[in-house]
């Protein structure tokens, strides 16, 4: 073992604690925003003034999908380096999601310009998740 190696050995736990607070308020976030699309859809639509959809089966739907996109966060909080892969994509993910929502804010209907909240907060996860990943990914055998 070399002399150095002592040293990272505490940024790496660090890296650990960090990411997985990361994961744990990605899935936070998620679960929170898909209790309120079941229960309160109104309220994330005035307060980012964006228009509700038709039929309420999107939101049910997107809700499930975000309640399952929390477990899954949570299963990477629980082990990140187990569960690297799992944490590439949440790093991937959010940021696709951040450009997606981001361009429709952009280009499209003024009803729109809310979803750059939206886009702002999935940038943020991305940054946080690969900031506090990448110590450790130097440092893993890829997968």
């Amino acid at each position: 073992m070399s002399a150095a190696a002592p040293r990272s050995m505490p940024q790496i736990g660090r890296s650990v604690l960090l990411l997985r607070a990361s994961l744990i308020a990605g899935a936070l976030y998620d679960v929170v925003f898909a209790v309120i699309m079941l229960t309160a859809p109104e309220l994330p639509a005035r307060l980012l003034q964006l228009p509700l959809p038709g039929p309420s089966f999107y939101l049910h739907l997107i809700a499930v999908l975000l309640t399952m996109l929390a477990a899954v966060y949570l299963m990477a909080a629980y082990d990140p380096i187990a569960y690297r892969g799992i944490v590439r994509v949440a790093i991937v993910g959010r940021f696709a999601g951040g450009v997606v929502l981001g361009l429709a804010a952009y280009r499209g209907q003024p009803a729109l310009a809310g979803l750059w909240v939206v886009a702002i907060a999935d940038f943020a996860f991305a940054f946080t998740h690969a900031l506090f990943f990448a110590p450790l990914r130097r440092r893993l055998p890829a997968i």
